[in-house]
């Protein structure tokens, strides 16, 4: 059975689809780990999905007529644009690598249209969970980009998982998102009072050399986290230009041209105690 994770954290930009791409090819392509890595988009942006194939390939994943994550939430309805067949859980996914030695990255990319499954948000959260667990005994981990707004997506992904990574860049309007999200996990918390979901733990991303802000940030998020008995890592991921030249690319940190060893290396230690803390 895999372990699910949903990265997560109630405001944009804070580092949730890059962190997720990226743990997924460390954890596919070291020989160390050598896991079969699932991403899922749950973001109607898509941006996982972009990053993970580069923008040239993302329209030839969409064009191959196989099902995305917003057929996952309409396979139920009747929308026009789409197929109201039963979904194959497996038609849904696609190999973006496969290694040596068992590892893999495969991927269920998003679309724009995902945006309307928000319209009409009725019986459609438990969708995701059922898709996943059918995939579990393929892999070994299933990473969860979500979207940065309470919705119907958050449910579902609340739902399909085992643990909550969320990242959080050391700035003030990074960190307001943190308060919403404690009181989202408090809400689906008491209405499925026996969900076995934990938040695995807060990392800081996109660290710069800004000391006072930095400084700032840190101590008013590990506050928070103190309060609330949440883990915070002690591995830091590190800004650098090579992660959205990463993602325009196609390539993992670790691959991208020109991108500094010393930063690669701080992705991986991150990713290698984030790892070992879930039971990977």
């Amino acid at each position: 059975m895999s372990i699910t994770v949903s990265l997560i954290n109630m405001k944009g930009g804070v580092g949730k689809s890059t962190i997720a791409v990226n743990l997924a090819w460390h954890y596919a392509a070291y020989s160390n780990w050598r896991k079969r890595v699932l991403v899922v988009d749950l973001d109607p942006q898509f941006n996982a999905s972009q990053y993970l194939v580069g923008a040239n390939r993302y329209g030839g994943f969409l064009a191959d007529g196989k099902p995305t994550i917003w057929d996952i939430f309409e396979q139920f309805t009747r929308t026009p644009g789409r197929s109201n067949e039963v979904l194959n859980s497996a038609d849904a996914v696609r190999t973006v690598r496969r290694f040596t030695k068992g590892g893999a990255v495969e991927m269920i990319p998003s679309r724009l249209e995902l945006a309307y499954s928000l319209k009409n948000p009725s019986q459609k959260e438990a969708n995701l969970a059922k898709v996943l667990t059918s995939l579990s005994n393929n892999h070994d981990l299933i990473l969860i980009d979500c979207a940065p707004t309470e919705s119907l997506l958050t449910a579902a992904a609340y739902l399909a998982s085992d643990f909550l990574l969320v990242p959080v860049r050391p700035e003030y309007l990074s960190t307001i998102g943190l308060p919403l999200l404690a009181t989202s996990l408090a809400d689906f918390r008491q209405q499925y009072p026996t969900s076995t979901l934990k938040l695995a733990g807060v990392v800081f991303n996109a660290i710069s050399s800004y000391a006072p802000e930095e400084e700032q940030s840190r101590r008013e998020v590990k506050k928070l986290a103190k309060e609330k008995g949440w883990h915070i890592y002690a591995s830091e991921i590190t800004y650098s230009r090579s992660y959205p030249k990463g993602a325009r690319e196609g390539r993992p940190i670790f691959w991208t041209s020109y991108a500094r060893t010393r930063q690669a290396e701080k992705f991986s230690a991150f990713a290698n105690e984030f790892g070992k803390s879930i039971g990977l």
